[in-house]
């Protein structure tokens, strides 16, 4: 049942059965980049600070209440509230929106756990990795780079619009809305698009 729900899970998106996430306009970009060197951006109009964990400061965010349910319901609390550092892709609750109607009910299903972790640690990297190093990788492989996730599987970066893009290994994209969320123990990018992995 798991595999089953992954695979409806990539299908949806794969077939269009899911809205696609777009990239942010050349402005956003803009504003996404100069957030590099200020001071830690807010995350749907609340504080992030710095001397806090990912999920104490996740669970601050309003637009990320989903993403808060889903690390709760796969048990990641203690993990991404650990010393890690970890560098976590944070898909926004209109992200999780993209996804076909009640694939996230479904997901937070306890039965359905393993599969919301798989799910959940295809979104964190070992190791903090702002923005401006993405970039520097994607240059460094002559336009693309690779991340090992915490799942186990790689995600794609590229960049559109001077934008980090994500690709997955089912070719859906993610788009980082706001970069370089700095944590105690490691960095957030907020996406527009939950990714995805897929089944062992």
């Amino acid at each position: 049942m798991t595999e089953l729900s992954l695979i409806a899970l990539a299908a949806a998106l794969a077939t269009g059965q899911a809205a696609t996430p777009t990239a942010p306009a050349p402005m956003q970009a803009a504003s996404a980049a100069a957030g590099t060197t200020a001071a830690n951006p807010t995350v749907g109009g609340a504080a992030m600070l710095p001397t806090q964990t990912v999920v104490q400061n996740a669970s601050a965010a309003p637009n990320l209440t989903t993403l808060v349910a889903a690390v709760k319901a796969a048990g990641l609390v203690p993990t991404l509230s650990g010393p890690g550092p970890f560098t976590v892709f944070a898909p926004t609750n209109d992200a999780f929106g993209h996804l076909a109607p009640g694939t996230v009910d479904n997901l937070l299903k306890p039965e359905n756990k393993p599969t919301l972790v798989k799910v959940l640690t295809y979104h964190v990297v070992p190791g903090t990795i702002t923005s401006a190093q993405l970039k520097q990788m994607v240059t460094a492989g002559g336009g693309t780079a690779k991340l090992t996730t915490v799942e186990g599987e790689p995600l794609t970066v590229t960049l559109v619009n001077n934008i980090v893009t994500l690709t997955d290994v089912h070719g859906n994209k993610s788009y980082v809305e706001t970069a370089d969320v700095k944590q105690a123990n490691g960095v957030v990018h907020v996406v527009n698009g939950v990714v995805l992995p897929t089944v062992n």
